[in-house]
């Protein structure tokens, strides 16, 4: 590995030294003009409403519940400092999504702005510059910008954590490692280790990643200081947890969920070691061989959800697995050029950046296949490949026109998709912000939405009705409370579906006292496709054998439509 500074190149191409000196004498007006390129975008795309993904709506009704039901409640569905921050947010402010959502593209443009103070002057403008504008103008960049997933809030910390560390390396190269002098940084460091992984699981995978890298630097003490300030931040969190809640450790409540080889079906079993090697295969093929070409715009958006259960076509599956397996091929030459040639810092932050995708890749499910999940990676990726490219064209071309001419084809890409997208969402965000919070909606959504809002307005204020989405429909349902169903319960090996008795002994058992049921798209933009079917196998054996259990008391819609039924014991 390189020193701290930046490896300069000169090349017998003058149209590219001249573009990258250009690029370095106007590296601030970049910086500035993304910061305010990415306002003004976020602006344009801005999304008031919930994603029919659930998750969202999932982090909004946590928050909530920590306020009012604390301390009884805490959120185990997977990491929970998100929707703590979001409960502060509900202290101080009150209850508005709109304020949520202006928080989440506040903590967006802040992993802008520390990205850029990480990465200045140690990578070459060519490279860095573009990667820079990629977080700011990048359409999915921004559509998670504006709502309320956790991406935004942890490409925040991810930002802040090395923005920690690079500050904390450079103080290591220049006196040493001086523990009286470094100790602030140290303890920011491991600070920042810890609010890393505790908004999202896999962000654990930074410890292990800053004790390899200075092991490879041969700082063996600063291993040591690593896991000493992470260390004293993760004891001081899981007492506060045991003793305020009284829960579980965070990764041992999640490790049963991912061991199991369906998430919504636990009597598949868990998963054995060739298991985890198919998921490691067809997640690269999904997120590499897939999702990483959409979100550049050089693959098309339009594309089955899961291959394995929306019949994509095995050819098209095989072409997304050998271009994803090219993609991580390419990404791990290009981190070891890096490891060899650049600076030491963008060899951590490459080096966090692949350790934090294969580990993704090995412990998920492939049936989530959502952009999201790689998308916290993406600009670094694109940072990688980028000089890999470099290195590639000053070693065989002597030139960087290849470069150049690949990063201006990759940045009109996602820049045209943006400005189109802007225009698109432009009439839907007006009439959303004046009133109409259905707009852009397709209708089967639009009945689920309606008929949890007729929910809250009509049934019994001690009612408890149970839903497919259930925090979707707290959200539209103004604070009600519903009972969540993600799978189908009490199912019967034979049928596939629910043992009706078995689940009227369920639903009593928890007070449910209605069930709305949907037809919600499986593929949003194909109605044709089928529907959410999990509730509908739940309610059909009940209605098959007990006529009299279930009485429709609202439809809401005349197609696509949702229905209440109340449930007479």
């Amino acid at each position: 590995m390189k020193d701290t500074k930046t490896t300069s190149f000169s090349t017998s191409s003058k149209i590219a030294n001249s573009v990258q000196s250009w690029l370095d004498k106007n590296n601030k007006k970049f910086y500035l003009i993304s910061i305010v390129l990415c306002l003004i975008f976020s602006v344009l795309l801005f999304n008031v409403k919930i994603s029919e993904a659930n998750d969202d709506s999932t982090y909004i009704e946590s928050g909530y519940k920590y306020v009012t039901e604390f301390p009884k409640f805490f959120h185990t569905f997977n990491a929970p400092l998100y929707p703590m921050v979001l409960a502060l947010i509900i202290k101080l402010f009150g209850f508005h999504l709109i304020l949520f959502k202006c928080f989440s593209v506040l903590f967006n443009l802040l992993g802008l702005i520390l990205l850029y103070k990480a990465l200045n002057n140690r990578i070459h403008a060519i490279i860095f510059i573009p990667v820079i504008l990629f977080h700011a103008i990048n359409h999915q960049m921004l559509y998670y910008a504006s709502m309320t997933f956790s991406e935004a809030f942890y490409v925040f910390l991810q930002s802040l954590m090395v923005f920690s560390f690079v500050k904390l390396y450079d103080s290591i190269c220049l006196i040493g490692i001086d523990l009286k002098k470094q100790y602030l940084s140290w303890l920011f460091f491991g600070l920042t280790l810890l609010l890393l992984s505790t908004a999202r699981s896999v962000g654990i995978i930074a410890v292990p990643v800053a004790i390899l890298f200075f092991l490879l630097d041969k700082k063996y003490k600063a291993i040591l200081f690593t896991v000493l300030s992470y260390g004293v931040f993760k004891l001081i969190y899981e007492l506060l947890v045991t003793s305020i809640w009284n829960v579980p450790n965070q990764f041992k409540g999640q490790a049963k969920a991912l061991m199991q080889k369906d998430l919504y079906n636990p009597s598949k079993g868990m998963e054995d070691f060739g298991g985890f090697v198919t998921r490691f295969i067809e997640n690269t093929s999904q997120y590499l061989g897939k999702r990483f070409y959409q979100i550049i715009g050089w693959r098309s958006e339009n594309v089955p959800i899961n291959p394995n259960e929306y019949g994509e076509m095995p050819s098209q599956f095989s072409l997304f697995g050998v271009s994803g397996f090219f993609t991580l091929l390419l990404v791990i030459i290009g981190v070891w050029f890096i490891y060899k040639k650049a600076n030491k810092s963008i060899f951590f932050i490459t080096l966090f950046c692949l350790a934090q995708t294969v580990f993704s890749f090995i412990i998920l499910q492939a049936r989530w296949d959502q952009v999201r999940l790689i998308l916290v990676c993406m600009p670094v990726l694109i940072l990688i490949l980028f000089y890999l490219i470099m290195q590639l064209s000053i070693k065989f071309n002597k030139s960087l026109e290849v470069l150049t001419v690949i990063i201006l084809f990759v940045t009109l890409s996602f820049s045209f998709s943006t400005i189109k997208r802007s225009f698109k969402n432009l009439p839907i965000v007006s009439k959303n912000l004046k009133g109409d919070n259905y707009f852009g909606y397709s209708p089967d959504w639009v009945n689920f939405l309606k008929c949890s809002e007729w929910c809250a307005n009509n049934l019994p204020q001690n009612s408890l009705v149970a839903s497919r989405k259930a925090p979707m429909s707290f959200i539209y349902g103004k604070g009600k409370k519903f009972f969540p169903i993600y799978s189908v319960i009490k199912r019967d090996t034979l049928t596939n579906q629910s043992n009706p008795d078995s689940a009227l002994v369920f639903f009593k058992t928890n007070n449910v006292t209605h069930v709305m049921i949907g037809q919600l798209r499986i593929d949003p933009n194909n109605p044709g496709a089928g529907f959410i079917n999990t509730m509908h196998n739940i309610l059909a054996p009940i209605a098959q054998k007990y006529p009299n259990k279930l009485k429709l008391v609202h439809t809401e819609g005349a197609f696509e439509e949702s229905q209440v039924f109340e449930i007479i014991y």
